[in-house]
């Protein structure tokens, strides 16, 4: 098989679903990890369980309840429908709020992690000196937790590279519209083309792997900075 014949439109496909899903979670996750990390009301557990509910769901029922909700037969999905002619199953929109729905504990864990190991004078002493909630997160949380910040944002964006049952349940399989690289793989074992799903397993493979590379030595040289190591 010549790399020359391979089609890598489902991997573009893949990073710009990853892309905009990681940035749209990263503008939700940030404020909605804050909060976590500082509240201390009674519903924190339940609202905990129900952010990670997608690490221990199976796609496949994620997927399902996602592409009933958002069928043009249900509420939302037909108002969305009607009023914005935005279809919301088999569509690339579709991807994108399912992958949200799919990696949002893959962003907000990391984030409250983070949050809740930040040193608590140093934020009483933002306050004192006149900063605002807000001023605070921006100028002192934040570049103080930048190991869980960039280990966010990268497992988000390679999870969702990933993706495959919950893409596959509520987008199918419409080529340049909703054909990501898992799905091409699984289509490609399907017709026996060894050859093609070789390629594309051995890319996303490599893919993965220097990802979490990246992320070890990003947080290693963080940890040597602050002379952890």
């Amino acid at each position: 098989m010549d790399l020359a014949s391979i089609d890598f439109a489902p991997f573009w496909l893949s990073f710009k679903l990853a892309g905009l899903t990681t940035l749209i979670l990263f503008m939700i996750a940030l404020p909605f990890a804050w909060w976590l990390s500082q509240t201390k009301s009674k519903a924190k557990p339940f609202i905990e369980a129900m952010t990670a509910l997608p690490i221990v769901l199976p796609p496949s029922v994620l997927g399902f309840y996602l592409l009933v909700v958002l069928s043009p037969n249900s509420a939302v999905g037909g108002f969305f429908e009607e009023v914005f002619g935005l279809k919301l199953v088999f569509s690339f929109t579709g991807l994108v709020i399912a992958s949200c729905f799919y990696s949002l504990p893959f962003m907000v864990q990391p984030l409250q992690s983070g949050f809740e190991t930040l040193n608590k004078h140093m934020l009483e002493a933002s306050y004192l000196a006149g900063k605002s909630k807000l001023q605070t997160v921006l100028q002192v949380a934040i570049p103080n937790i930048k190991p869980s910040l960039m280990t966010a944002l990268i497992i988000t964006f390679a999870h969702t590279v990933g993706e495959f049952g919950v893409v596959l349940m509520v987008g199918g399989s419409i080529p340049e519209e909703t054909k990501v690289a898992s799905v091409a793989i699984y289509e490609m074992v399907e017709m026996m083309e060894y050859g093609t799903a070789h390629i594309y397993a051995a890319i996303m493979l490599a893919m993965s792997f220097l990802v979490l590379v990246a992320v070890y030595i990003f947080n290693h040289k963080q940890k040597r900075k602050l002379g952890f190591v």
